[in-house]
């Protein structure tokens, strides 16, 4: 073990640098208003473990989680180390099951932001209607409401649904990313979140009168492949952004790191 500097108590420089990216990623979500008082969550795989991960304490605001009040939990939903926190039964329902079954998933984002809940809504999803949509034509997965997701006998659907995606709207409900990174996790909801924003608003202006227009099928897919498959100057998404917005985040408030 290694004492970090700034971590509160020993541990290895990998687990304290994977604490301070998402305590940066609560953060950044909470400063894009797309947080839901102290419900949703985010969490991070321990670097180098597959069965444990850190997550927010149940009574938090996002914009209160630093990088040492995260908790470490097993994929049952059981402290791994002593804890004052609580962990929302729903995060761990959520969490463990794509973090137990996905390797890339290093990080699952799960939120309510209101224009995610409202495309989750309508029967199409995401539709193909600005450049931030193409990201996710046919790259987006459906999961059913079944209620709040407290019972564990839905994990095995959460997954089945997920499937290979990394995007997954849960109906009525809101959104889940994967990452293999925070940075990744992070920009896929931003994104998301921007073209559904959009998207409502387009549908308002149809509802007016206004005609939307739809490019067609193989220019969608040729899009959706152009970021995906990284052509031209597009990286994973994260890499570039990601330390940008945290150099931000460090003008502004650094406070996550403690």
């Amino acid at each position: 073990m290694t004492q970090p500097s700034g971590a509160p108590r020993p541990m290895p420089q990998a687990e304290w640098e994977a604490r301070i990216a998402l305590a940066a990623c609560y953060r950044m979500v909470a400063r894009l208003g797309l947080d839901d008082l102290i419900y949703n969550h985010i969490s991070a795989r321990v670097p180098g473990r597959d069965d444990q991960f850190l997550i927010n304490p149940y009574g938090l605001l996002f914009d209160e989680v630093t990088a040492s009040s995260l908790v470490k939990i097993d994929v049952e939903g059981r402290a791994v180390e002593a804890t004052p926190h609580t962990v929302n039964r729903a995060a761990f329902v959520i969490h463990g099951a794509i973090h137990a079954s996905r390797h890339d998933a290093a990080c699952v984002l799960h939120t309510h932001s209101d224009a995610s809940v409202a495309v989750s809504g309508q029967a199409g999803g995401l539709l193909p209607l600005s450049q931030f949509a193409m990201r996710f034509y046919e790259r987006q997965a459906f999961h059913d409401y079944e209620g709040v997701a407290i019972d564990c006998d839905e994990q095995e659907r959460l997954v089945r649904d997920l499937g290979p995606h990394k995007v997954m709207l849960m109906r009525n409900h809101g959104i889940l990313t994967v990452g293999r990174t925070p940075g990744e996790a992070f920009m896929l909801l931003y994104y998301f979140e921007r073209a559904a924003r959009i998207q409502l608003s387009m549908q308002a202006a149809a509802a007016a009168g206004a005609a939307l227009v739809i490019p067609p099928a193989a220019v969608c897919e040729k899009a959706a492949r152009q970021f995906w498959e990284l052509q031209g100057d597009i990286l994973v998404p994260g890499e570039r952004e990601w330390p940008a917005l945290m150099r931000q985040l460090d003008r502004t408030d650094p406070s996550y790191r403690t």
